[in-house]
């Protein structure tokens, strides 16, 4: 069975939607529930790719709260924190970590619509001194109540928000692919139609089929290979 046309015309109105320059980089969250709610909340607003280091050994696990979302947000792991601050800022990226120090400023403060990535630590102890030795700012929200800390998913939302609610007011806001380069756009567009067919190719070792005007595969392919969603 191949893709629904109006299937496809919903996948395409998403990720037309989506940016690359906003993105997430957590250290240590392993909680099944915080993943979960941060990809979530990253699916909502956009994103297309968030980045993570885990513990040596450790699995990446979802529970019910991520909604599907992992589907829909590229989790990118890296070996350490320094290893993906160093590839975030080779992007362009300045780095905004989560900490409660002197130097820590409202998060409120910066401008967030330019290539941006928050860096949060985990659930209990936070930021690790190499990641807060990084990081280019470290932001704090500010609070009121006797417990001085979010849940680090609570924490993620808060900061996202505001990135997205300074994009949407300054009207740079992608509506039309163009928060995507053209070549991450249509690898994206196959991966989420058919992302049996393109876990096969990339076993493969070969490029992705083109796909028609409704999302149809332009290409005669081998019937083991599972063409549905």
């Amino acid at each position: 069975m191949t893709l629904l046309p109006r299937r496809f015309e919903k996948i395409k109105s998403v990720l037309k939607r989506r940016m690359f320059n906003l993105t997430i980089l957590t250290e240590e969250v392993e909680k099944p529930h915080n993943l979960s709610a941060i990809l979530r909340t990253c699916d909502a607003i956009g994103i297309i790719e968030a980045h993570a280091i885990f513990k040596q050994g450790k699995t990446p696990t979802f529970n019910s709260t991520a909604q599907g979302s992992q589907k829909w947000v590229k989790l990118k792991e890296h070996k350490s924190v320094e290893v993906a601050i160093e590839s975030l800022k080779a992007m362009g990226f300045k780095i905004y970590g989560t900490n409660i120090n002197q130097d820590a400023k409202d998060y409120r403060l910066f401008d967030y619509k330019g290539a941006t990535a928050f860096v949060l630590g985990a659930e209990k102890w936070g930021l690790s001194d190499s990641a807060s030795t990084l990081v280019d700012e470290s932001i704090y929200i500010p609070m009121r109540g006797m417990v001085q800390s979010l849940n680090v998913s609570v924490a993620s939302a808060t900061l996202l928000f505001e990135a997205l609610r300074q994009r949407e007011e300054s009207g740079v806001l992608p509506n039309s692919g163009e928060g995507l380069n053209e070549k991450l756009y249509k690898q994206t567009l196959f991966e989420w139609s058919y992302p049996e067919v393109a876990l096969w190719c990339r076993e493969q070792g070969r490029e992705y089929p083109k796909l028609g005007i409704n999302g149809e595969i332009l290409e005669q392919l081998p019937r083991t290979v599972k063409l549905h969603h």
